[in-house]
């Protein structure tokens, strides 16, 4: 039995309308669930962008020294480890094991609070500077993001809709994103309420927020 079918046979009996949603967001979970990276190649990409911003070494000469890089980040960063712990559970829940997520989940709740839901997909190459984020709804963050301390990205009040983060993104403290799309390269400033889309490149930034384009470069030629 598929956990879609499981589900099911819990469905009220009550409108048609109410149990088609429920059945299409069962069939969404387990969407989801398939798309998350595998567990090795998430902690390898995450080890390596967070050594990047930390300035250290983030060429690995071996896979024992990418194991040691991950472990020693684990050892010095409780955002890092909880992070980690974040990637088990989603690893646990795309093979259907049970029970154990939750325990995961909890053990990032308690060491960096880091509450990512189950309906997230967030590619290799994460960087959680510190903690304190909560990330929920059918999101999907992109490789290459950093998310600083206190932000709250995904879905609204009677919503399960989330954001959808491009690569290479910045989300600075206290951002709030809900049902947006942010395009890659964007940068997302401090305490910024973000309340449409952020276009690839853009810095967004206030109360609600305003957009701000990438400057232009302009094109240097020959006298």
């Amino acid at each position: 039995m598929t956990r879609t079918t499981a589900f099911r046979r819990f469905l009220p009996t009550g409108t048609a309308g109410a149990t088609g949603r429920q059945r299409r967001s069962a069939d969404r979970l387990d969407e989801v669930r398939s798309r998350h990276p595998k567990l090795w190649q998430a902690l390898v990409a995450d080890t390596r962008i967070t050594c990047a911003y930390r300035g250290e070494r983030f060429h690995f000469r071996s896979s024992a020294d990418a194991l040691c890089q991950c472990l020693r980040l684990m050892a010095v960063s409780d955002a890092f480890l909880a992070q980690a712990a974040y990637r088990l559970k989603a690893r646990l829940q795309a093979l259907g094991v049970p029970g154990l997520p939750r325990l995961a989940h909890r053990a990032a709740m308690v060491i960096g609070q880091v509450a990512i839901g189950d309906l997230v997909v967030v590619a290799p190459g994460l960087y959680l500077l510190h903690g304190q984020v909560a990330i929920d709804g059918f999101t999907e963050i992109g490789p290459g993001t950093l998310i600083a301390p206190f932000v709250t990205i995904g879905s609204c009040h009677g919503s399960v809709g989330g954001a959808i983060i491009g690569s290479g993104v910045s989300v600075g403290t206290g951002a709030v994103l809900r049902n947006v799309r942010v395009g890659d390269g964007a940068r997302i400033g401090a305490n910024a309420v973000i309340i449409e889309d952020v276009p690839a490149g853009a810095t967004a930034t206030g109360v609600p927020a305003t957009m701000r384009p990438r400057p232009s470069v302009p094109l240097v030629t020959e006298a």
